[in-house]
């Protein structure tokens, strides 16, 4: 059965590509113990190639496609790095023929029938797929925490799409119909101000969602309470 691309990030392409947090090196670099350097490897969802550009970094070729022309047209160019614009189900690219297929953050928007035969289909006899997505933002300091823990679940809470529950699971839910290996514990950290962690607010789903069902900006007062807490602390 068909699905529809349901288009989240289009509208917000160039901010995704300012505020997004960057994966952490241990994650490429382990992901080459996996496979050679000279495997092509395939980034599905790229977005704006935030994975991508590590990949490329690591190995000698990446194919990095996303059904979102917007978010294509946004990405870094990158040697050894070819765009596409194309879904996750229909790659357009050729049978046996990947050594690394990658998902950043993106495999729950997928239709998972049609995605596991694509990968199948274009995976090497030994090839490996490796998907990853981060959860909850934990942030330092009690107070401004329990404020994005409320922006989070409460303010824009409603407004979050349901396939973001399946994030919210560690992907625990989602069938994995390949072998699976445990990769080492690896942390993904960033140091933010408050307009860098506004921004990254800012590219969510439901925070978009909220802004387009009320008219409303949800960040305004986020910040402000943000700012309050910073200064009572």
């Amino acid at each position: 059965m068909s699905q529809t691309f349901h288009d989240h990030f289009s509208a917000v392409a160039g901010r995704y590509a300012d505020f997004r947090p960057h994966y952490p090196a241990a994650l490429f670099d382990y992901l080459t113990t996996l496979v050679p350097r000279t495997a092509l490897v395939w980034d599905c969802a790229a977005g704006n190639g935030q994975a991508s550009v590590d990949l490329g970094a690591r190995f000698d070729k990446v194919i990095a496609t996303d059904a979102s022309r917007e978010q294509i047209a946004s990405a870094a160019p990158h040697p050894k790095i070819e765009y596409r614009v194309a879904r996750a189900e229909a790659s357009g690219l050729a049978d046996q023929s990947i050594g690394l297929v990658t998902v950043a953050q993106a495999l729950h928007w997928f239709d998972f029938d049609r995605f596991w035969a694509e990968v199948k289909r274009v995976l090497k006899p030994d090839g490996i797929i490796a998907v990853w997505a981060y959860g909850i933002n934990d942030v330092e300091g009690d107070a401004v925490n329990r404020l994005v823990q409320e922006f989070y679940s409460a303010t824009v809470g409603p407004y979050w799409p349901p396939e973001r529950k399946m994030v919210e699971n560690g992907y625990r839910t989602i069938p994995f119909p390949f072998h699976e290996i445990t990769p080492p514990p690896i942390n993904m950290e960033a140091r933010w101000n408050l307009e860098q962690l506004l921004g990254y607010f800012s590219t969510w789903s439901a925070t978009n969602r909220y802004k387009k069902a009320t008219g409303l900006d949800p960040l305004e007062l986020a910040g402000n309470r943000a700012l309050g807490s910073l200064g009572r602390a």
